[in-house]
C-alpha cells in the first residue's frame, strides 16, 4: 500500500490518535506540510515518530484516514523599541484524520525535501467483532 508519511510526530500524539477517535493536528514541518498538501480526505497517510533522515523499511507507525485539511499563514508584525519592524510570517497545516491501524514501512519510494514524501507499508488488516 502506498501512501504520503508524516515524520517527527510526537509519540503522545501517536498514542491520543490510536484511541480512536477523530482529532485535529497542527503540522509546522515543512517537509510534513508539502507531504499532506497533495492529499485528499479519504486517502491514508501513514504517521510515525521517526525523523525523516533516519527512515528505513521496518520502522513502525500507524496508518491514518484523512479526514479534512487546511493550509494556513499567520502573519505578524511587531515593533521593537519604536525603530525596528518585524514582519514574520509561519505557515501550517491543519490536518483532521482518524486511526485505522499500525503498520510497517517496506520501501521508501520518494524522500526529497521539495516533494511529497511518500512509502510502500503494509496493509493494516482490521478486523471487527459483531
Amino acid at each position: 500500500m502506498e501512501c504520503v508519511i508524516l515524520t517527527g510526530i510526537s509519540a503522545h500524539v501517536i498514542r491520543e490518535l490510536k484511541k480512536g477517535i477523530p482529532r485535529t493536528i497542527e503540522l509546522n514541518s515543512a517537509h510534513n506540510i508539502i507531504s499532506v498538501a497533495g492529499v485528499k480526505p479519504g486517502e491514508s497517510i501513514f504517521m510515525t515518530s521517526e525523523n525523516c533522515e533516519d527512515l528505513n523499511p521496518g520502522d513502525t507507525g500507524i496508518i491514518l484516514e484523512l479526514i479534512a485539511s487546511s493550509i494556513n499563514i499567520k502573519q505578524s508584525v511587531d515593533v521593537a523599541h519604536g525603530m525596528y519592524v518585524i514582519e514574520r510570517e509561519q505557515t501550517f497545516a491543519r490536518i483532521k484524520a482518524k486511526y485505522i491501524g499500525d503498520s510497517t514501512i517496506k520501501a521508501i519510494l520518494e524522500c526529497t525535501l521539495i516533494t511529497p514524501r511518500r512509502v510502500e507499508v503494509v496493509r493494516p488488516v482490521r478486523f471487527r467483532a459483531k
